[in-house]
């Protein structure tokens, strides 16, 4: 893909976004009717193969090569204590995943997922957001950039979330600036944090808009957001060149990608939520995207755990679909007429 070196060049990408795959629609429109079913009795499972077909660009959809993508990073403000953990939690998960210990791990082993951990200069934590913006353009850039590289032909599904502490402020803090509101509809308790931390939290958070002010949605990513923002929103954006559908995780990762949905309506068309967090703001956020999520199970861990759980009901949807018979082939009569 294209090599990266300024905002300008991720608009030019985000501008060349295709759409659905039209031929494999109307094959998945031809199939799904006659299954040995009545119409809609799937209900949301329906509309996940539909989905996947649309963004694979075929017919029938697979799920054979899967690929979670986590993204690892340190944020300046997590020495403004808005965390229950310090920043060196970071680096100590990264290892416990490098490792096998995590709930990722055992997430992706039963359903058959291969996992990356990409660490983004962990010892190079962001800025403090509340004196100037977090990042450079170029360090926008280059995560961003990093984040493209994760994706490739390979894939047929692209599961992203993320690792690093004091991120669910930064995520709170894009959301606040690319939707409005206050500072307390969008911060919440992420990792634990206590009456008096989330006060803090939220000050931090308004602080942080009120400094780095503009609608640019890259500047405001720049500004407000972290390495592994940067990178997911650069993942998406690679998968939707490439033609592959993204399962997005919880708050921290949909905040990143929404960015794409600020620059175009529709740039999020590729992707799932695997589930709504705990972090209040999560829900609205999917609100104002018009996402739906798949699962809701009160989880707040992230590290693509929600939309690698998820997993399962898209190998579900995708069983049914491509595995059942029509009423011809099983002898069964249809609806009446």
């Amino acid at each position: 893909m294209t090599e990266l070196e300024s905002f300008a060049d991720i608009y030019r990408l985000v501008s060349q976004f295709s759409s659905e795959d039209a031929p494999a629609v109307a094959a998945w429109s031809a199939r799904e009717p006659h299954l040995t079913k009545p119409a809609g009795s799937l209900g949301r499972l329906e509309q996940v193969t539909r989905h996947l077909a649309a963004w694979q660009g075929q017919h029938p959809p697979v799920l054979a090569r899967l690929r979670a993508h986590v993204y690892a990073a340190n944020h300046g403000v997590a020495s403004l204590g808005v965390s229950a953990f310090p920043a060196a939690v970071t680096e100590q998960m990264v290892i416990n995943f490098q490792n096998g210990g995590a709930a990722i791990n055992q997430l992706c082993d039963l359903f058959g997922i291969a996992l990356s951990v990409d660490a983004l200069s962990l010892d190079r934590p962001t800025a403090d957001f509340t004196r100037g913006p977090a990042m450079s353009e170029n360090e926008c850039v280059d995560a961003f950039a990093t984040g493209m590289a994760a994706t490739d032909d390979t894939m047929d599904l692209l599961i992203l979330g993320e690792m690093g502490i004091g991120n669910t402020t930064s995520a709170a803090a894009v959301c606040l600036a690319l939707f409005g509101g206050k500072a307390g509809d969008w911060t919440g308790r992420g990792t634990g944090v206590d009456d008096a931390q989330l006060r803090r939290k939220t000050e931090v958070v308004a602080a942080g808009v009120a400094k780095n002010g503009g609608e640019d949605p890259l500047v405001i990513l720049q500004s407000l957001g972290g390495r592994e923002l940067a990178a997911i929103c650069g993942a998406v954006t690679g998968a939707r060149l490439r033609k592959i559908p993204v399962l997005l995780d919880g708050y921290v990762c949909t905040a990143a990608a929404a960015i794409l949905h600020a620059i175009r309506r529709d740039g999020l068309d590729h992707c799932l939520v695997g589930h709504v967090s705990a972090e209040p703001g999560h829900r609205r956020l999917l609100e104002k995207l018009g996402k739906q999520p798949l699962l809701d199970l009160d989880m707040r861990l992230g590290e693509a755990s929600g939309a690698a759980a998820a997993v399962g009901l898209l190998k579900a949807a995708l069983a049914c679909h491509n595995g059942m018979a029509t009423f011809a082939e099983a002898g069964v009569s249809g609806k009446d007429l």
